[in-house]
């Protein structure tokens, strides 16, 4: 679709006028764009012939046989002319037999004079760095507030177009408190600013606006929607993760004012800056916001090359405003991006250790533990307390070394091996006579006696007490099947151990078998343990204490389990062990010399070891059998002290929320360019580099993503800082400077007031990337403070307002229709930042449309907190915001969709939420309007006094409300009882339930859900 505004094209063809000069980027490449260059544009594999019209080069050379595509000055004589106006449909372009529609008059007549003026083309204007070019001088100067005001007056003093009077105060200051923080200005507010006689006075209330925290989450809603954040993973699973704390920190960026350069370079490469801080590694969060895939079928490669795709386009749309994926498949046909283009940009995100298919609950890997400063204070007291327990435990190890030697006398002789975990009755903990020949297999299976030994989740151990005689297949050990297709398995096999770990064949298992067989025709004591890693090296066989070599016969798996899952180790009794494997010792093997020097042997231990002439891991080993059993009671006791210290610490780790974040792989994962897109189709090779047709990245930075990072916030890049004032625009006024907010590119639309938008891009640069700073400038205008009226013949000459002679008129969007409702019935939570909470919302629809866990609404506070924290599934997004138009954020979303739906009505008389709003707005007149309820509850919502007609309106509708519900109060308390907060016991439930039926006509004018 081509964006073009017929207010540019009112000067170029006057009847009977000479022709203005005419500008390639306005006038002519949006025709060009919109209808040649799909088959004469950038694509070279889909050119149809060697005339290239988006090049000045192409477009003018020779076609062959004494033809030229343009020949400047003379139509008729150009090639591409004379197709676009033949009568033939053979000949004639755009194509008849491709079904495509001959070029209108108008456009026919535009590249007419253009060619006859010459044929020039020039530059992609966003392509060009901004210029801030002085403000135009106009005849109203009276009327200006700042600069921006000039380059709007000039523009219609020059088409002899009026500027509307300033909106009254109670409208101006209700929009300007939506437009920065998202809620509608509180009655005290109104009165103050209405009564407030100085000249500054509109200025104190933006400013009291910019320092309150509810800028903050006004802004970060809309960064949001373009990080398509949200609580679960998208697709058919769907599962939960937890990325609450990267919304924190952009809260906090926006209530500090980071500069916006500083911003973005968190966020694209923050973990990437030398001693990067947790708040920089938390920033790059953004990038992981992607939906991501758990569903059994996918390939893993080509699920993980979209995820890279994503963070491409995401990037290209939000900071540079281009459609940098339009070439993922092939040259992008419009802009001069190519698909090596595309791949090198690929590249920056292509190095991130993870993989396509994602376990579906929780977050996956790489993540960080992302504490809140309360809890970086409470783990901080922790450390120092298992320290100090620590530091007492050493202090008795002279005591507990002379005591290990009187008990190592005292066991000298005794054929005995020492087998033992911290806790009796486990697999693990008994100690096995050398000759011991009748076991009692309560707690292990003899060969070919299958039967469940352990419960277990994930991670898991199993153990056998076997004496082979025939090895041909017997099952040594089988865990209990907990969901369709497990079947994880201890076997021998042809004298050799192996283990099954299978959640689902073939796609997510593995078999691991020891190399050396076992002995057979004796007793032996076979342990298997698995991590839950989905890798080989988490799994371990011991056979009689000893580590086994292994070798892989089978390995699957697509996706990574959580490592940190507590071990769980018991028999048939249940749950009976639960620690981390490290706890879990068996002392009849050697240890490593990395667990030797992990043990830290002290030189009690290190003159014991010399004493007995034993090696270090010799003594270690002793050492830890010996403490777990025999140590001296003082000795136990400080160790039993360390053990809680360390399990307190450790359980409140655990509780810290964590993020996944950004990081790089130690060795970099190369990149192709995929021919048409395809994850297994890799052509030629590419490094990380910006766009070709874009200023270049400086010699000195890295050429990683903290490099493209430093390329999008530095002054040259020309697209940065137009994008983001364009859409800070489009936030205030409805609709940007460039309506196509996401496209900058030849498809987009020219900007209505390039020289303002680009005055602001430098502007916004020259103040240090103060976003708050052009945030004010912008509402401080005369443009943005102007009356929204507009009388029938500027709605027919401007209907949507892009000539700024009057203010903006539109309707909330999602979240401040919800918001505003809580706000003004009083029912609002302040609370700032934290987990998601899940409000109101229909029973039964989790179930209905996707089946599984139902959807359990909270309760207090969480119930009426702004939508910027509502629980967000995107599958079964909250259907309050999705009627009223929010994004999924299932994609990069930067433009507000406005629209009047039947179902938006039903919403607003018929959801929980706002009967109970309106029950607490009708208690509210009740309670504090005093002699005028009805006007209190009007000024309440609209800050303003009703209006005659409005008055009687409503003064009808609330006496034929007290006439029914007193006749009917079974129907009065049956309506109050809608929501959680509590009814008030002294006002009869037949004059609320009036009122409250007042309120919901109130909050459902149209007044009410529109920003005048």
């Amino acid at each position: 679709m081509r964006w073009v505004s017929c207010i540019a094209f009112v000067a170029v063809l006057a009847p009977g006028s000479a022709a203005a000069e005419l500008s390639f980027n306005k006038d002519v490449r949006p025709i060009l764009s919109d209808r040649c260059f799909a088959c004469h544009g950038p694509d070279k594999n889909n050119r149809k012939s060697k005339l290239r019209l988006d090049q000045e080069e192409g477009a003018k050379g020779d076609l062959g046989k004494g033809r030229f595509g343009l020949v400047p000055g003379h139509p008729e004589q150009s090639e591409a002319f004379k197709r676009i106006t033949s009568d033939s449909k053979t000949l004639r372009m755009p194509p008849a037999y491709m079904g495509h529609d001959k070029l209108s008059d108008h456009d026919i007549q535009v590249l007419k004079t253009w060619i006859e003026q010459g044929a020039k083309y020039e530059k992609h204007w966003a392509f060009v760095p901004p210029v801030k070019a002085a403000a135009p001088d106009v005849k109203d100067a009276a009327w200006v507030k700042n600069p921006i005001d000039q380059f709007i007056l000039a523009r219609l003093e020059r088409d002899g177009i009026h500027t509307s009077p300033e909106a009254d105060r109670a409208t101006l200051i209700r929009r300007v408190s939506f437009d920065i923080t998202g809620l509608p200005a509180t009655t005290a507010e109104v009165d103050a600013f209405i009564h407030d006689d100085s000249p500054q006075a509109y200025e104190k209330v933006v400013d009291r606006l910019l320092a309150s925290p509810r800028y903050a989450e006004r802004m970060a809603i809309r960064w949001l929607e373009a990080a398509r954040y949200a609580d679960t993973n998208g697709y058919q699973s769907d599962g939960p993760r937890d990325m609450w704390r990267w919304r924190d920190w952009v809260l906090d960026a926006f209530q500090k004012n980071m500069p916006y350069n500083q911003f973005v370079l968190e966020q694209i490469g923050g973990d990437l800056l030398p001693n990067a801080t947790l708040s920089q590694k938390i920033a790059t969060a953004f990038q992981r916001n992607h939906r991501t895939s758990a569903e059994g079928g996918i390939v893993d490669e080509e699920f993980r090359v979209d995820y890279v795709a994503d963070r491409t386009e995401t990037t290209s749309t939000v900071f540079l405003g281009l459609t940098l994926g339009c070439a993922r498949c092939h040259d992008h046909k419009f802009d001069p991006m190519t698909q090596r283009d595309y791949y090198s940009m690929f590249a920056f995100y292509n190095n991130v250790p993870e993989k396509g298919f994602v376990w579906n609950f929780g977050n996956e890997e790489p993540t960080i533990k992302a504490p809140l400063p309360e809890q970086e204070t409470k783990l901080a007291q922790l450390d120092e307390a298992m320290k100090t327990a620590g530091q007492h435990v050493k202090g008795l190890e002279p005591a507990s070394a002379a005591a290990q030697e009187k008990w190592e006398k005292e066991i000298a002789g005794h054929k005995k091996t020492v087998a033992w975990a911290p806790l009796d009755g486990l697999i693990l903990s008994s100690e096995l006579a050398a000759d011991e020949q009748h076991f009692d297999g309560k707690r292990t299976v003899d060969a070919g006696k299958a039967q469940p030994t352990i419960s277990y989740r994930d991670p898991f151990t199993l153990a056998a007490r076997v004496k082979p005689e025939t090895l041909k297949g017997a099952i040594l050990s089988k865990g209990e099947d907990y969901f369709e297709g497990q079947q994880h398995a201890l076997y021998l096999i042809d004298g050799k151990v192996r283990l099954h770990v299978t959640y689902r064949w073939t796609d997510l298992a593995m078999r691991m078998e020891t190399v050396k067989p076992v002995k057979q025709g004796e007793w032996q004591h076979i342990v298997a343990t698995y991590d839950g890693s989905m890798k080989a090296a988490g799994v371990r066989i011991y056979v009689n204490g000893e580590l086994q070599e292994l070798k892989i016969l089978f390995d699957q798996f697509v996706w990574p389990m959580d490592s940190k899952e507590p071990w769980r180790i018991g028999a048939g009794g249940g749950l009976r062990f639960q620690g981390d494997i490290k706890d879990v010792r068996v002392y009849g093997r050697a240890l490593s010399a990395d667990e030797v020097a992990a043990l830290n042997l002290t030189e009690p231990l290190n003159t014991l070891a010399a004493k007995s002439n034993r090696s270090a891991a010799e003594t270690a080993k002793l050492h830890l059998a010996f403490l777990d059993k025999y140590a001296p009671k003082n000795v136990a006791q400080a160790r039993a002290r360390l053990a809680i210290a360390t399990s307190q610490r450790n359980t409140f780790y655990d509780s810290i929320p964590t993020v996944m974040v950004m990081k790089e792989r130690t060795e970099r994962r190369p990149t192709f360019v995929l021919k048409r897109g395809a994850y297994d189709a890799p052509g030629d090779p590419v490094t990380p580099n910006i766009p070709s047709f874009l200023p270049p990245m400086k010699p000195d930075w890295p050429k990683n993503r903290l490099g493209l990072a430093m390329w999008l916030a530095d002054r040259g890049n020309p697209l940065t800082a137009r994008a983001a004032v364009n859409r800070y625009w489009a936030s205030l006024f409805g609709v940007g400077l460039v309506k196509t907010v996401e496209d900058f590119g030849s498809q987009g639309e020219w900007p209505i007031h390039q020289e303002l938008l680009d005055w602001l891009a430098v502007e916004f640069m020259d103040s240090g990337w103060d976003v708050k700073h052009i945030m004010k400038t912008m509402v401080m205008s005369a443009a943005y403070r102007q009356a929204s009226t507009a009388g029938p013949e500027m709605l027919q000459r401007d209907p949507e307002n892009r000539l700024l002679a009057r203010g903006p008129r539109y309707r909330l969007p999602a979240e401040m229709i919800r918001d505003q409702a809580l706000a003004v019935s009083g029912l609002l939570a302040n609370k700032m930042g934290g987990p998601s909470v899940k409000p109101y919302q229909p029973d039964g629809l989790w179930q209905e449309l996707q089946g599984g866990t139902g959807y359990k609404a909270d309760t207090g506070d969480s119930l009426y907190r702004r939508s910027l924290y509502t629980y967000w599934r995107r599958t079964i997004a909250p259907p309050n915001m999705i009627n009223f138009d929010s994004p999924t954020h299932e994609v990069c979303i930067v433009r507000e969709n406005r629209t009047n739906t039947p179902l938006q009505a039903l919403n607003l008389m018929n959801d929980t939420l706002f009967l109970e709003a309106a029950r607490k707005l009708g208690e509210r007149m009740l309670t504090e309007g005093g002699q005028d309820r009805l006007a209190y509850g009007f000024h309440t919502v609209l800050g303003r006094d009703p209006k005659a007609r409005e008055r009687s309106a409503l003064e009808k509708a609330l006496e034929k409300f007290e006439t029914y519900y007193k006749a009917h109060p079974k129907d009065a308390q049956e309506y109050l009882r809608q929501g959680e907060s509590p009814i008030p016991k002294k006002i009869a439930a037949p004059e609320l339930a009036s009122y409250a039926a007042l309120g919901g006509i109130i909050l459902n004018l149209d007044e009410t859900v529109t920003k005048e």
